[in-house]
């Protein structure tokens, strides 16, 4: 979706001001959520975290979707990049120095590397990617893994869209969550609504959370239309990694 530039009405910065919509961004900014989930962490009745939900939608900074899971649900999630264009355009409003002084120096890493753990059904495509991008992005400083709570193998077009952006995975095999669930991790993040919903317990201290990002290998169409599918849900894995690998590197 496309966003006016910021017109400097402060309407940005009036969403931000508001203690329950400041509240649902930071919920947000760790995982995606949907509404229940947002009135038991807040312990805000419902009506009024729906009402601040569209405020937030309306003004562009969370966006929704239909979990795949069930259609009866929504899950909400936080548009980081959207936050970020304008807390830089209201920075250089202020000041022209403002304009690339957030988010540009790497920290270094704070004690052990980090394992993150991604999953979804069928380890084919959308984990695959999550982890072979943050695997990119971090190198050493991190430990990463995939997994599915119904392997199959790794999609063609999976392997052909990640080809295209320098990650080689024709080489990766689609594991099961049982093969890795009993291994310390620091993170779990599933990116697939239905393995959300059997997703296996994990320590009390492993950090859970959600990507509610759909599945390129359900799109329909032609044979570009596919590929386009997998390339969206490539660039978006992208951007939520690049997000996830500055929040990992951290300092104290």
């Amino acid at each position: 979706m496309n966003h006016q530039p910021f017109d400097l009405n402060l309407e940005f910065l009036k969403l931000l001001a508001h203690d329950l919509r400041w509240d649902l961004l930071a919920e947000l900014a760790q995982s995606d959520r949907r509404v229940g989930e947002l009135v038991t962490l807040t312990s805000r009745p419902q009506n009024l975290i729906s009402y601040h939900l569209a405020q937030l939608r309306d003004g562009g900074l969370v966006r929704e979707q239909r979990s795949s899971a069930d259609g009866r649900d929504v899950y909400y999630h936080l548009d980081l990049p959207r936050l970020e264009a304008l807390y830089r355009q209201s920075g250089t409003a202020l000041h022209p120095a403002l304009a690339g002084m957030a988010g540009d120096v790497a920290l270094p890493l704070a004690g052990n590397r980090p394992r993150v753990l991604f999953l979804c059904t069928h380890n084919s495509a959308r984990s695959q990617m999550a982890e072979a991008f943050l695997r990119a992005a971090m190198g050493e400083q991190a430990i990463v893994a995939s997994a599915g709570s119904e392997p199959g193998s790794v999609h063609p077009l999976a392997i052909r869209v990640m080809a295209e952006r320098g990650i080689d995975l024709s080489d990766r095999r689609s594991k099961h969550v049982d093969e890795v669930a009993a291994r310390p991790w620091d993170r779990v993040i599933t990116v697939c609504d239905r393995i959300r919903e059997v997703c296996p317990v994990f320590p009390r201290e492993t950090v859970l959370a959600h990507w509610s990002v759909r599945d390129p290998a359900a799109a329909t169409g032609t044979d570009a239309e596919r590929l386009a599918a997998f390339r969206a849900t490539a660039d978006e894995m992208n951007r939520r990694v690049t997000y996830l690998k500055h929040d990992l590197l951290t300092v104290g």
